[in-house]
């Protein structure tokens, strides 16, 4: 697995990166050889964010933990990447056999100003037709409440989200007949 580190207002020792690399040494079993890890590190005031993205075989999994120490951050995170791993085990152990490598990225929600509505952040995003059910799972991998893709049923672009009473919503594009 290849590892890129980002480094937000800090500067990252060896000894993190070694540790960063033991944890997700032990994730290398479940993802081709074509994975490849980023590790944003962001110091904020006396908080330190360690945000891990691994991405394989068109699957994107995502954790992120803020804690006083980068170190404690990192645990978190990584017991939360296994988690989400456990979770989806059968699910994943069929897409990964079978996915192609595509690198697929899922949109971050903007802040939005009360008076001005202001981008801050604009991405593209490559789409590939999944089933409404592999979105529901990248959704949940990224930790995002929305996930825009292509229905592979319609082949029409859709959203998924996670409604406030946690089930999950489908909005899919009418012409208003």
């Amino acid at each position: 697995m290849k590892i890129t580190y980002v480094a937000r207002k800090v500067t990252l020792r060896d000894n993190f990166k070694e540790r960063v690399e033991r944890k997700l040494q032990k994730f290398e079993k479940i993802f081709s050889d074509e994975a490849s890890a980023t590790v944003v590190v962001t110091l904020e005031k006396n908080r330190q964010t360690v945000e891990v993205t691994i991405k394989d075989a068109s699957m994107v999994y995502r954790a992120e933990s803020t804690m006083p120490e980068m170190n404690d951050a990192l645990d978190k995170v990584a017991d939360l990447l296994a988690r989400q791993l456990r979770k989806h085990k059968t699910r994943l152990s069929k897409r990964l056999r079978t996915g192609t490598i595509d690198d697929l990225f899922v949109s971050d929600e903007s802040d939005v100003s009360e008076e001005e509505i202001n981008i801050v952040r604009k991405k593209q995003i490559p789409l590939k037709p999944v089933s409404t059910e592999e979105a529901i799972l990248q959704m949940e991998m990224t930790g995002h409440k929305f996930y825009m893709f292509v229905n592979a049923d319609t082949n029409l672009i859709n959203v998924v989200y996670v409604r406030d009473d946690g089930a999950y919503g489908l909005l899919e594009p009418s012409t208003g007949d």
